[in-house]
């Protein structure tokens, strides 16, 4: 059931994109603000407490949701999937963000294109060159597609295995979303957030995309060019300051053949600082930091058309095995 759940849901998500302005990201917002404001109070134990009202309890009412329905009816269970993987898996959440800069790339409006990129990832991209917009486009779509896409189906995977149905999608996200947020909150709304806290959620979540980062790696070596993609991934990978991020966008470089890492664009810090707009699910800053680059051609036009091939080749790669894997259990 797995496997249809993951196939309806992207489906759904093609034919009618989800927009960052619904209500369901607005509550989310307001629901990590909520459990922020009322539980930390700067001791460990209390970002211990915010994270688990943050992340864990979401995903486990969503885990006895699923339980009681899929006792009364399979089918309401698989709607039931489908509609959480809705909320939480897919590309076109960021992908307008993506095709609306390669767009105004290809007509030659690169002052355009720096503003898209500075709207997308609140980052001053005013005196960034062509090849730089490219990098730092590549490197945010490589990691928005393993956030949104890859570790999703992975914790999806994962606990829907064991009887809990779409609550590792829950699981994933919302630690994911919490990361960003906490780590970013005192420059994007002013309010201060305890070092405590932003340090637990950065480092629960990145526990929680070991494996799928190191997957998703995989993937990409096994869809492109796999030599040079794991060369990349065992030399390169230290480079990024995270570690996750350095297994992903060191093995994607090997197997595009083209270079990444480097520079963060400047005044960042800054730039967050000015946001003033309601933020929703996408729009807090990710800054991606490496200590140097990749082997590889500089980037150009044509590596957004194949980063575009990797991703979806890669889905089609995890969509065959997880459905050998399903049809394997109904014979077994």
């Amino acid at each position: 059931m797995s496997f249809f759940a993951v196939l309806f849901a992207l489906l759904a998500e093609q034919l009618k994109p989800l927009s960052n302005l619904n209500p369901i990201h607005h509550g989310l917002v307001g629901w990590v603000r909520w459990a922020g404001r009322n539980f930390d109070a700067g001791d460990e134990v209390h970002a211990k407490v915010v994270w688990g009202v943050t992340v864990v309890a979401p995903a486990v009412l969503v885990a006895l949701v699923y339980v009681l329905i899929d006792r009364y009816s399979t089918v309401l269970a698989l709607l039931f999937d489908v509609a959480i993987l809705y909320f939480t898996l897919g590309f076109r959440q960021f992908s307008h963000h993506f095709t609306a800069i390669r767009d105004a790339l290809e007509q030659g409006r690169e002052d355009r294109a720096r503003e898209l990129l500075a709207h997308w990832q609140n980052l001053d991209a005013s005196e960034l060159p062509r090849t730089e917009i490219l990098r730092h486009v590549l490197e945010y779509s490589l990691l928005a597609a393993h956030r949104h896409v890859f570790g999703v189906f992975f914790w999806f995977v994962a606990l829907s295995t064991v009887g809990l149905g779409p609550a590792g999608a829950v699981l994933y996200r919302m630690a994911e979303f919490a990361s960003r947020y906490w780590s970013y909150k005192s420059q994007v709304t002013g309010t201060p957030t305890h070092d405590r806290l932003m340090g637990l959620s950065q480092t629960l979540f990145s526990w929680l995309d070991h494996v799928p980062a190191r997957l998703t790696a995989f993937g990409f070596a096994v869809v492109g060019n796999f030599e040079d993609a794991v060369d990349a991934w065992r030399r390169h990978a230290v480079l990024w300051v995270r570690a996750n991020e350095g297994t992903i966008l060191s093995a994607a470089s090997g197997a595009l053949g083209v270079r990444l890492g480097g520079q963060v664009a400047p005044s960042v810090a800054e730039q967050a600082r000015d946001v003033s707009r309601t933020m929703t699910q996408g729009d807090t800053p990710d800054v991606i930091q490496a200590q140097g680059s990749t082997f590889g051609a500089d980037p150009q036009p044509a590596h957004l058309r194949s980063v575009v091939g990797l991703i979806w080749r890669s889905v089609v790669l995890w969509m065959l095995l997880l459905a050998l894997l399903s049809l394997a259990n109904l014979i077994g």
